[in-house]
């Protein structure tokens, strides 16, 4: 192999995976081309939640001073139920993150996350971005990977060590490396919404709703969370509801008074929330076969969403697509002349993590939609745990490391 080929990355998809993996690659010495289909990357999205285990990584990659000026590191996350508003449960975070994980608890407007993390890409002379870039075809053989591309109709040839893809949940990418895996529609949707901090309705909420912390109201029919984004400037507010049978496309907007019918026999905040809030975009989480591989040893890895797309109950999609990113990055540093290996070894690194956060977010579901008994009993068990008790159950999720190696892998990373 080319010594220019052999230090070659081409990532499609330039999201938060996407540009998490480009600075990742180029920090340990690679040159990174990073093609983006969008003809330009949009303001837009809504609140993310960045546990302990993501802004570790944000840290290590030096993201995330720039991005604290914009984030809001709330005070706890507090679970109540949503008919008579009354807690259920309280984890405390804030400056207790710190301590407890060794990074802290931000929330965040997607987008600044993604402004924060384009700034430090650009400051990496070997990345290339490239917009309205529309993955072609890519063939695989021993030398590498030649991946086509379409910018503008001018279709262009890239040689290349690995291709990365982080273009999320329709994946081309799944399609062209691996195998054919078509993403289904999961029975939940998310309705989302965002309102200012500063205005009638964001006061009105703010005795529900405090503006310190992360709020859970949990409910048979959804669960609600809400927020505060944009240094304390908004409230992001999101909605998952069962809805098997749910046909909208991607942010539709939503009839909020289908929401307040959700929400019927709920505390008066949220009733009205549903109907004062909007407008609301609706969103069907989609999710992609569990057991389709995430690479091939001839030269690609699929990250994020394009693996293994997360239903929102533990909050860990963002978290999940930097671990990937980092995760891949370093096993190929460390083993650039067995691209087969470092491949083998990153999915067999990832694939039990990922397993463990889906359980953790199957239980949160369980939890957070039970009714009758179940939720009766949900509700004796959690009043009866301390905030440190629960904490506690969280450490083998924001406090793990995915800027470590094992250290059977770490034979020459950086």
């Amino acid at each position: 192999m080319d010594a220019r080929r052999s230090r070659q990355i081409v990532i499609a998809g330039a999201g938060i995976a996407g540009l998490t993996a480009a600075i990742a690659f180029a920090k340990n010495g690679f040159s990174v081309q990073l093609f983006e289909q969008a003809p330009e990357l949009e303001d837009a999205g809504s609140g993310i939640q960045l546990s302990p285990n993501a802004t570790r990584v944000l840290a290590h990659l030096g993201v995330l001073e720039q991005l604290i000026p914009s984030a809001v590191e709330p005070r706890a996350v507090v679970v109540r139920e949503a008919r008579k508003l009354k807690r259920l449960a309280e984890v405390p975070i804030g400056s207790g993150a710190e301590d407890r994980w060794g990074a802290p608890y931000l929330v965040v407007h997607r987008a600044d996350l993604q402004t924060a993390l384009l700034a430090r890409a650009k400051r990496e002379p070997d990345i290339r971005l490239v917009t309205g870039a529309r993955l072609a075809d890519a063939a695989f053989h021993s030398r590498g990977v030649t991946v086509s591309l379409d910018v503008a109709g001018d279709v262009k040839e890239v040689a290349c060590l690995l291709l990365v893809g982080a273009d999320g949940v329709g994946s081309t990418v799944r399609n062209l490396g691996t195998r054919d895996a078509p993403p289904s529609y999961s029975g939940f949707s998310a309705w989302r919404s965002t309102v200012r901090a500063d205005g009638p309705l964001g006061q009105s909420l703010a005795k529900a709703m405090p503006p310190d912390c992360v709020t859970v109201y949990a409910h048979k029919r959804f669960h609600l969370v809400a927020y505060p984004i944009r240094s304390g400037t908004a409230l992001n507010l999101v909605a998952v509801v069962d809805a098997k049978n749910e046909t909208v496309r991607p942010g539709e907007r939503g009839d909020p008074e289908v929401l307040a019918k959700l929400m019927r026999g709920t505390a008066e905040p949220l009733v009205s929330l549903a109907r004062e809030a909007a407008p609301w975009s609706l969103w069907p989480i989609r999710e992609v076969p569990p057991d389709h591989p995430w690479t091939g040893g001839s030269g690609v890895a699929l990250i994020g969403d394009a693996a293994h797309a997360l239903t929102p109950f533990a909050a860990q999609g963002a978290a999940m697509a930097m671990e990937d990113a980092i995760t891949l990055a370093n096993l190929v540093t460390a083993m650039p002349d067995d691209i087969a290996t470092a491949l083998t070894r990153y999915e067999a690194l990832r694939r039990p993590r990922i397993k463990r956060v889906e359980a953790r977010g199957r239980f949160n579901h369980f939890a957070w939609h039970a009714s009758g008994p179940i939720a009766l009993a949900r509700n004796v068990i959690l009043r009866g745990r301390s905030g440190r008790q629960l904490a506690a159950e969280l450490d083998w999720l924001y406090g793990f490391d995915a800027c470590q190696l094992p250290k059977t892998d770490k034979k020459t990373a950086r």
